[in-house]
């Protein structure tokens, strides 16, 4: 993991970058945001900002949005400033360290925001004979296509290849195709100029080569457009790419892997996807199968997410009733992984014993339990490695209610405000006239709030692309429709 400090080289900002880098963290540090934005656009690259509140944070997460850096931004300060807390966590923190440094809090937000943890966890034998050929083709620098539905653990599958092979001590760069805007993309990958087209404020260093003699991911290749499939497969042939702008070409040494969640074979004969693009990607390709063919896996991620979200909200941790774990198996899990992650999560926080039982878990057909769940104050209390009372009170004041392992979650938004369907099921009731449009908004906005934010699980419900669901939230926001935010566990691997 690469940590990037923003602070003087003095104090206590030093000695936090010192328990980071013990825990084995790669650490670099500048001493002023213009120098940490030149050294992310160099391709210096990091998993992890911190930055001492003294400095604008507000400034820094700004220009970062504006020329497309992802990379989570967390602050730190004298524990006693409170409003310094709050001012961060407004400003677009996703967490708040008080200083002087605690070494297993730092521990426990550095895993917990950048998600070093990448264990596959798995019991079934279908899955276990995917991971017995990823062992064996990890040492080579084969390109591998990871296939399978949305959910499976692509992204996943493609560190833990990482992991094992020569690379591994080098850096893993992800991009996500379908996430980035198709006249951006090519900037993404391949790195600009200054001035190469209107808001390149500065040279900025691709993916490419920020990956250099590491692994590229290249995430849903599927839904890059065709016209900058040629240019890719110019990149991974010659291993030399152009910057946006560029007069000069730049050489590279990397291994790329890909995913897609669409049969590349068909879309290749559909004219969608270049024929020797795939054939030049596909040497090796790794299938994950579905969730419903891995019975023996859904058991094992169940109880590994419920002891997970009970640890990360400070709950004790509760056990799976046999009735609740027979529901679990008989469910299609269209939604794979993910969806089993989103069940889980909510089940820890509406059960209301030692156990989760089966009013609990909430599955993608199913309705509300009977009852109204207990109100999120009484099932977010911090857990143990929480900071003192300022990081508390910066919380409260910016409005977040739960402590989510080191992370800043918001909130579920009360029931109340999802639009009522009760009437719906085998009735056109309610929905005579009223316009398509408004019908699918509303549709939009409950599934959303049914997944807790999840964007990515929302699209899979409702069998839209990631890219239309964004779409239309984006009208939505700018109609001024009330958008859920997104959901917290949508960080998990696609």
């Amino acid at each position: 993991m690469r940590l990037l400090i923003v602070g003087t080289m003095e104090g206590y900002i030093t000695a936090a970058g010192k328990i980071a880098h013990d825990r084995g963290a790669k650490v670099s540090y500048t001493d002023g945001i213009d120098k940490a934005l030149n050294a992310l656009r160099g391709g210096q690259g990091a998993d992890l900002v911190m930055i001492d509140v003294k400095f604008d944070i507000a400034r820094l997460i700004d220009a970062l949005k504006l020329e497309r850096i992802t990379i989570p931004v967390i602050a730190c300060g004298i524990g006693t400033d409170a409003q310094a807390a709050v001012r961060a966590i407004r400003a677009g923190a996703q967490e708040y360290i008080p200083l002087p440094p605690d070494a297993e809090l730092i521990a426990a937000v550095l895993e917990a925001v950048v998600q070093e943890s990448h264990a596959i966890v798995s019991r079934d034998p279908a899955m276990g004979s995917v991971l017995r050929m990823a062992d064996q083709i990890a040492p080579s620098d084969a390109s591998v296509l990871i296939t399978g539905e949305n959910g499976t653990g692509k992204e996943l599958m493609a560190r833990y290849i990482h992991r094992k092979s020569r690379r591994s001590d080098k850096v893993f760069v992800a991009v996500n195709c379908a996430a980035i805007p198709e006249h951006l993309l090519e900037s993404e990958l391949f790195g600009h100029e200054k001035g190469a087209f209107t808001g390149a404020v500065a040279r900025r260093v691709g993916k490419f080569e920020e990956a250099n003699g590491g692994t590229l991911l290249l995430d849903e290749i599927s839904e890059m457009d065709i016209r900058l499939q040629a240019k890719l497969l110019r990149a991974i042939q010659e291993r030399e790419i152009d910057r946006v702008g560029g007069s000069h070409p730049v050489k590279i040494d990397i291994r790329v892997l890909a995913t897609s969640n669409r049969k590349l074979e068909e879309e290749a004969r559909a004219g969608r996807f270049r024929e020797d693009l795939y054939f030049r990607l596909n040497v090796v390709n790794l299938r994950l199968p579905p969730l419903r063919e891995r019975p023996a896996d859904i058991l094992a991620l169940s109880v590994h997410f419920a002891k997970k979200y009970a640890e990360a909200n400070g709950l004790p941790e509760k056990h799976l009733t046999a009735e609740s774990l027979d529901m679990l198996k008989v469910h299609p899990w269209r939604g794979n992984v993910r969806e089993l992650e989103n069940t889980m999560h909510r089940a820890v926080l509406l059960s209301r014993g030692p156990s989760i039982d089966t009013d609990a878990i909430l599955l993608t057909d199913s309705g509300p339990a009977a009852e109204p769940a207990p109100a999120p104050a009484a099932v977010a209390a911090p857990a143990a490695e929480v900071p003192p009372a300022a990081l508390a009170a910066a919380r409260a004041a910016a409005g977040y209610a739960a402590y989510g392992g080191g992370r800043i979650m918001a909130p579920a938004p009360p029931p109340a405000s999802a639009p009522a369907a009760a009437g719906l099921p085998g009735s056109l009731t309610g929905l005579v006239g009223r316009t398509v449009a408004a019908v699918e908004r509303d549709l939009i906005i409950d599934t959303l709030h049914h997944c807790v934010g999840n964007r990515t699980h929302a699209a899979n419900i409702l069998g839209i692309s990631i890219r239309t669901l964004r779409n239309k939230l984006k009208q939505y926001s700018e109609e001024g429709v009330a958008v859920p935010p997104p959901g917290d566990v949508e960080r998990f691997a696609s």
